[in-house]
């Protein structure tokens, strides 16, 4: 299986929440772009919350992703796998995120949200054992991918608005 490697985050100066894929589909590093599924929920779901449209350019959501509280990056670094499904992740081969740099530089961020339950488990597996986590709030978020068929976008738009929306009210 081909190694494959993420891209770099994408956080602003002010970003208290940061919300992490596990690592990106194949449509995305083809374009090199986060979330660049047609059929991806991400970027509809987060545009009402950055205050830009649905079709903005990708730099446009970069730009509104910087000046927000969000920051967004994946758990791995790189790792092995074919397609772009989670479960073709091979295990052994998984390198994660310098996470401890990016809290050094962040100290601000107060919640971490998953997309998905890969990205939960590998965060959980890699990422805490040795770190000092503080206080920051783990949770998942249903998958925006298009795999994830058992939510409607609805229900997917319902949950992400919510626990966001709670989260950054409570600053």
């Amino acid at each position: 299986m081909p190694t494959i490697h993420s891209f770099a985050p994408i956080a602003g100066v002010h970003a208290k929440i940061l919300i992490l894929g596990s690592m990106p589909g194949e449509a995305s590093l083809a374009a090199t772009q986060y979330y660049a599924h047609p059929r991806n929920a991400f970027w509809p779901i987060m545009a009402p919350l950055l205050q830009i449209q649905v079709n903005s350019s990708y730099e446009e959501k970069i730009i509104a992703l910087k000046s927000s509280p969000i920051a967004l990056w994946d758990v791995l670094k790189s790792c092995n796998r074919s397609g772009s499904l989670d479960s073709m992740i091979e295990t052994g081969t998984q390198i994660v995120n310098n996470f401890p740099a990016f809290f050094a530089v962040h100290p601000q961020i107060t919640h971490v949200f998953f997309n998905g339950g890969k990205a939960e488990t590998c965060f959980r597996r890699n990422v805490i054992p040795g770190n000092k986590l503080g206080s920051i709030t783990l949770s998942r978020l249903p998958s925006t991918s298009p795999a994830n068929a058992r939510l409607s976008f609805d229900a997917k738009y319902k949950t992400w608005h919510q626990i966001i929306k709670l989260a950054l009210e409570s600053h």
